[in-house]
């Protein structure tokens, strides 16, 4: 799958230097990834949670951080929607 706006990944990792090596697993395993359904993202990351049909919440460094993204599958993209931490108010975009 391709992400848009891995920038964000990097920018999010610059302030918060306890995410870069778990945002840059989750980048290696988004990107070498040909999901199709919200299913495979489940057999593959047990501990996502699906928030509706094209969103799912993935949590990041031992569950301290949490990723929202949204999936196009038929176009086999990614779109980072939030990073931050629980107690964070996600802004969805």
């Amino acid at each position: 799958m391709r992400l848009i706006a891995r920038s964000v990944l990097l920018a999010y990792a610059r302030t918060h230097p306890e995410t870069a090596v778990p945002l840059e697993r989750w980048y290696r395993l988004v990107k070498a990834a040909n999901w199709t359904s919200m299913d495979d993202i489940r057999r593959v990351s047990p501990k996502a949670k699906v928030l509706n049909r094209d969103r799912a919440r993935f949590e990041v460094a031992g569950g301290n951080y949490r990723l929202i993204a949204s999936f196009d599958f038929r176009r086999q993209i990614v779109f980072v929607k939030f990073i931050g931490t629980p107690n964070t108010t996600p802004s969805i975009r």
